[in-house]
């Protein structure tokens, strides 16, 4: 029985060649063409998955193979695209950095985990005929990868465009899927972590986010070779034999409510650690830390990363949200909180010269830094028994963040973790505790943590 699951990857050489404008482009493009597009992100990231599923109308699931293992890159990839007519997988970074010298854990990597061909976006910004080098070392440098063709972008002109295509044209064999022009102004701006997030889109200038990611599509329509991308995706080779199904067994009958906070502060949430809350057992309340609304009555409280310095003062604001997260830690209930989490729950958020108080769970402040004070994979070691993870447990995660833990010298404080890689909160230390609240700047995902959730459940329910 052929297993056929039209895919490619998007890569780019470096980070911030427009791989991502490309990316939502061409999945708005496809989708407006009729097509069901499975949307991909090579990990670690939140915004650039979040409007990629916006564009597709569907979830974004993230793929990295620092987390997963082969076994569950393709589980995962098989069981979000099947039924569906096209897989498009957004590249991290160059297409071969990794996170060593190797490459490892690559976008080149993942490539040929999923056996996908590769289409290159090449900034040609003051460029023409070393273009042509560049993908000629690209196609040499690592044995096994399928480049399948190159979009350049920012180009200047016809005339730039004519000599860049003359070029590769003469000196490669990769074809030229299309060209794109230089954009005057990004229908989705930027901030401090990449992309502005979807909960902050101000669309005065081009409408809502719907119509942005539309004129996205419409240059991609009208610049790029649509039907010969599709033929790329259609030359990836049958998939094999289906994987196991990302979660074992049967989900569990619905024991717990575990409220996670998702609004326009709080809202990095990869969607298998939901998933894998759900299958354990969890009833998932939606929650907000900017409405002064009153939170129904939960059993635990995931808080994940985001932008909470943006909206200090209105979670400061908001004193009865903040009580009843002290309220919950103070009771004993299993609060796992992410980065943007985690600084809630200190006494302190600084931002912009201003302090705020925040939940009051840690004796700790944080503070907002002009610079990421932490970027990058990690691995934390447990050194102590948690209701997350028992002694010994190995946690692969990644951090991004811009402020910093501001603690007294004599600081008395209980953590679990050690960072064999990363910095972690303080001194190389992760996981701040109080009962059964846990806290740190590490974001997991949940398939890169076996039990994790089950864990949070069973100490949910007791």
């Amino acid at each position: 029985m052929s297993n056929s699951l039209p895919r490619f990857i998007l890569a780019g050489l470096s980070g911030g060649t427009g791989k991502t404008i490309v990316s939502l482009a061409l999945t708005r493009a496809f989708k407006r063409r009729g097509l069901a597009v499975a949307p991909f992100k090579k990990g670690p990231d939140y915004i650039d998955a979040k409007w990629l599923g916006i564009a597709a109308g569907r979830n974004c699931s993230n793929l990295d193979p620092y987390f997963h293992t082969d076994e569950v890159i393709r589980s995962l990839f098989w069981h979000k695209s099947e039924g569906l007519d096209i897989a498009i997988i957004e590249g991290n970074r160059g297409l071969f950095d990794g996170k060593d010298e190797h490459g490892s854990c690559s976008t080149a990597e993942l490539s040929r985990q999923l056996d996908a061909p590769v289409i290159l976006t090449i900034d040609c910004t003051k460029m023409t005929r070393t273009v042509a080098a560049v993908i000629q070392g690209c196609t040499m440098f690592e044995p096994g990868l399928k480049l399948a063709g190159v979009i350049l972008n920012r180009t200047a002109g016809q005339r730039h465009r004519s000599v860049l295509k003359k070029s590769i044209e003469t000196h490669t064999d990769v074809p030229v899927l299309g060209m794109l022009p230089k954009i005057s102004q990004n229908p989705i701006p930027e901030r401090h972590m990449g992309l502005m997030s979807d909960q902050e889109y101000d669309g005065s200038d081009y409408g809502d986010e719907q119509k942005a990611l539309d004129s996205l599509a419409e240059m991609a329509e009208e610049w790029l070779d649509l039907d010969a991308i599709e033929k790329v995706a259609r030359t990836a080779s049958d998939f094999g034999a289906v994987p196991p199904p990302v979660y074992s067994g049967e989900p569990a009958e619905k024991q717990v409510r575990i409220g996670y906070v998702h609004d326009a502060a709080l809202w990095f949430y990869y969607p298998e650690n939901l998933e894998a809350l759900e299958h354990a057992g969890a009833e998932l309340v939606r929650l907000s830390i900017l409405s002064d609304e009153p939170w129904p009555e939960i059993d635990g409280l995931y808080l994940g990363g985001g932008f909470p310095e943006v909206f200090a003062e209105r979670i400061a604001a908001n004193k009865g949200v903040l009580s009843q997260i002290k309220s919950l830690s103070d009771a004993g209930k299993p609060i796992y909180a992410e980065c943007g989490g985690f600084m809630v729950l200190c006494d302190t958020l600084e931002y912009e010269g201003r302090n705020y108080p925040m939940a009051g769970v840690f004796p700790v402040g944080t503070t907002f830094c002009p610079k990421p004070q932490g970027l990058g994979y990690t691995e934390a070691v447990a050194d102590k028994d948690t209701v997350f993870y028992p002694k010994g447990t190995t946690v692969l995660g990644h951090e991004f963040h811009y402020s910093v833990c501001v603690a007294e010298s004599d600081l008395n404080a209980e953590f679990a973790m050690k960072m064999a890689r990363g910095k972690g909160i303080l001194n190389g230390r992760d996981g701040l505790l109080s009962k059964n609240t846990f806290a740190g700047y590490n974001h997991i995902h949940a398939l890169a943590v076996p039990g994790w959730a089950e864990r949070f459940v069973s100490a949910a329910s007791k």
